[in-house]
């Protein structure tokens, strides 16, 4: 379902509800978290070969909304990983923050790494 607030369009709706700009629909906090998810799958350390990923879950707990201008980090905890035949379910947690340390988003996410012979 497409965000339709004014508030995600328009700086003065998004200024009416207390917001310095615009606010982003819930779900851009995905986009911060594939991009921690994505340095796990690139470090050779990890062993992920990206072309066995399935992606199997993703959850949010959001601590407050992502306002245009937020400038954001986020922390990747590796906090699963389940031997599934030969392949494994890894579960990684982001903790997004603004850069004053500011808790905006927490998002799970599960990945299905498949073995070599599926």
């Amino acid at each position: 379902m497409k965000a339709t607030s004014p508030a995600h369009f328009e700086v003065a709706a998004a200024q009416d509800l207390g917001y310095a700009d615009l606010v982003a629909p819930p779900t851009f906090a995905i986009i911060v978290a594939q991009q921690a998810d994505a340095q796990l799958i690139r470090d050779p350390e990890a062993g992920i070969d990206f072309s066995r990923v399935v992606h199997a879950d993703q959850r949010f707990t959001h601590h407050r909304p992502i306002v245009a201008g937020d400038e954001l980090l986020a922390e990747l905890h590796v906090d699963n990983v389940r031997a599934m035949g030969d392949g494994a379910l890894v579960t990684t947690r982001a903790e997004i923050s603004t850069v004053e340390g500011e808790k905006v988003a927490t998002t799970v996410s599960s990945i299905l790494v498949r073995g070599e012979g599926k």
